[in-house]
């Protein structure tokens, strides 16, 4: 059941007015039985394998608390790796395996396969294996209610794309006591107002450009490399922080405060600063739950690197089994190599000549961070290893001619969107940048506009429905770019 669609839109309306008007010892029993509808809408014989996820995990949980300790840990943590590599990675291990006997001019034993893909496995196993890290550290305390806990696992705004939430954080809000609050309401509905702009206005027009140039790229040269990774920068962020939109938004009317899982990223200053802005619940994932128990940056220099790297290789791969999605970690993890190595003996107390300087530099700074995203973004996009080095080698082609108004035109309508088409999605991103960039002193657009007197918040919420009206895109309904991780 995809968020952009009228069924979603009926589902969600249904689960709301139920919710206010059900008792409160029965509000999170129905929230549970909605998420399983939410879920088995993709699949329904799936839910058995996160039924089973979530018995895993609850047990684990009890077991630690009952004082098994990694008796109990150990072997949970295996299962649930052990599921992620056989539905995500065990077929991309043997195509791999075959392509290498291929290449030694020998015959790979294993036939072909193909295993579905659970939609949400690696957001809701993350979830599950960061609980019973925390009851092991004893930072939460074991859910003794299984259905209870199955709920925190399951919790259908963010079942399959996140937030990575915390039991500390979600768990007992799933039970407290909410009233109905038209405040809440009122906050929830333009959350999911901003995310179905990014997502159905940007994400969605610009996929057209970016797929048409992408799935051919020996059809395109340099220019059309670049505009459809710039494209692709905008797709994927409209794409997945409109998700999150939508999640936080649908909680919200619900009473219940999910975390932010976007903070203007292409506003970063450095590649560290981008990490802490992009996809947050999952990099403090791996921070809290890889990096530091690897030892973090408490040891050497050479160790500390050594564990970005693997932190941000284990990243590229959880996003997919491809080894595009391991190059695209592995450059953001040279990439904070270089930023530490550049700064490791650079010790400048604050002071105002120091906040003077960093003023002076930031558009350098911006500038150098966002053409090294856009780079990695590169093997993150192409289909295979193959199509990422042709657009490299061939990324400069083009930009000879790059004052030859024909050829312009004529690369400009080779891109699948006509002209009309691109004006409108670059004008729809223009507009989100320069609102996130006039609300950067808040913690979000919306918590900006609840500040500002009504005929501003009424203007500006006008003209992000008149977008999504006029230029949204309602056929063919895209799916969200994270539902295959």
């Amino acid at each position: 059941m995809l968020f952009n669609s009228l069924q979603f839109i009926i589902f969600f309306a249904a689960v709301t007015a139920a919710y206010y008007i059900l008792p409160h010892k029965l509000r999170w029993i129905m929230l549970l039985i909605a998420s399983c509808i939410f879920y088995m809408a993709w699949r329904p014989e799936l839910i058995i394998l996160i039924l089973f996820s979530s018995l895993l995990n609850y047990s684990a949980a009890l077991g630690i608390s009952k004082g098994m300790g990694k008796k109990a840990l150990v072997p949970a943590l295996i299962i649930n790796i052990g599921l992620l590599f056989v539905f995500k990675y065990l077929v991309f291990i043997s195509t791999s395996l075959a392509k290498l006997y291929a290449y030694l001019g020998r015959e790979y034993p294993i036939g072909e396969f193909d295993i579905v893909l659970p939609m949400g496995i690696s957001f809701y196993t993350f979830q599950g294996m960061g609980y019973l890290i925390d009851v092991y550290r004893k930072e939460y305390k074991a859910e003794k209610n299984f259905f209870r806990f199955a709920l925190f696992i399951m919790f259908f705004p963010q079942l399959v794309a996140g937030p990575i939430e915390r039991a500390d954080r979600l768990l007992k809000q799933l039970f407290r006591r909410n009233k109905f609050d038209v405040d809440n309401i009122s906050m929830g509905v333009k959350y999911m107002l901003m995310g179905y702009f990014k997502k159905i206005v940007i994400a969605d027009r610009a996929a057209v450009l970016v797929n048409t140039v992408y799935n051919s790229p020996k059809d395109f040269n340099g220019i059309a490399f670049a505009a459809a990774t710039v494209f692709f920068a905008f797709q994927i962020y409209g794409d997945f922080s409109g998700y999150s939109d939508i999640a936080k938004g649908c909680a919200k009317v619900l009473g219940i405060d999910l975390m932010q899982n976007f903070n203007r990223p292409y506003f970063s200053s450095s590649i560290k600063d981008f990490w802490k802005r992009w996809h947050i619940s999952l990099s403090t994932w791996f921070r809290d739950y890889l990096y530091i128990p690897l030892g973090g940056s408490r040891c050497g220099w050479l160790r500390r690197n050594f564990n970005l790297l693997v932190t941000f290789c284990v990243s590229g791969l959880w996003h997919g089994a491809n080894w595009t999605f391991l190059l695209w970690g592995f450059l953001h993890g040279i990439y904070q190599v270089i930023e530490n190595t550049l700064f490791r003996f650079k010790k400048w107390k604050d002071s105002t000549a120091k906040r003077l300087v960093m003023a002076a530099t930031w558009p350098f700074r911006w500038i150098i961070t966002i053409v090294l995203v856009l780079i990695a973004w590169i093997p993150f996009r192409a289909n295979s290893i193959s199509d990422c080095i042709y657009i490299f080698q061939n990324i400069t082609t083009g930009f000879d001619r790059i004052y030859d108004m024909q050829f312009l035109y004529d690369t400009l309508n080779s891109l699948g969107l006509g002209v009309f088409d691109i004006i409108v999605v670059t004008a729809a991103i223009v507009f989100l940048m320069a609102v996130e960039l006039i609300s950067f002193a808040f913690e979000d657009v919306n918590v900006m506009m609840c500040k500002l007197p009504f005929v501003f918040r009424f203007a500006f919420y006008y003209v992000v429905a008149a977008f999504i009206i006029a230029a949204g895109v309602f056929s063919g309904l895209g799916e969200f770019i994270y539902f295959q991780f």
